[in-house]
């Protein structure tokens, strides 16, 4: 059973540093990347590693808390809150992995909070 932890982990650590080798190093060669469940995914690593870097955030700029809602064999489902200085979000994330803990499909639900 892959664990999230790491994955996420690493995930964070390429949000803060925008490294392309970081971002490289949590998909699989034709991983599939849905910033969006019903938009059309970012195919394969490299235009994973392209799009991202076209959308970053600073590093530090962003914190990100997570927890588990459910862990299978070879997917977990991630309930997490973004905080950035003048925004919140809440975020729903299914990360299907490949044997060898990286990630070969990611789809991300992600919603603004009505922060007044």
């Amino acid at each position: 059973m892959v664990q999230p932890r790491p994955w996420i982990e690493g995930y964070v650590r390429a949000w803060n540093s925008n490294d392309p080798d970081d971002i490289a190093a949590l998909f699989t060669e034709n991983a599939v990347y849905y910033a969006e469940p019903y938009s059309s995914p970012w195919q394969g690593r490299d235009a994973i590693i392209s799009e991202w870097l076209a959308r970053q955030d600073k590093p530090g700029e962003a914190t990100f808390e997570w927890h588990p809602v459910c862990v299978t064999d070879d997917a977990s489902v991630i309930k997490g809150v973004t905080t950035y200085p003048d925004k919140i979000y809440s975020n729903l994330w299914v990360i299907r992995f490949a044997p060898d803990g990286r990630c070969r499909e990611f789809t991300e639900w992600w919603m603004l909070h009505d922060v007044k």
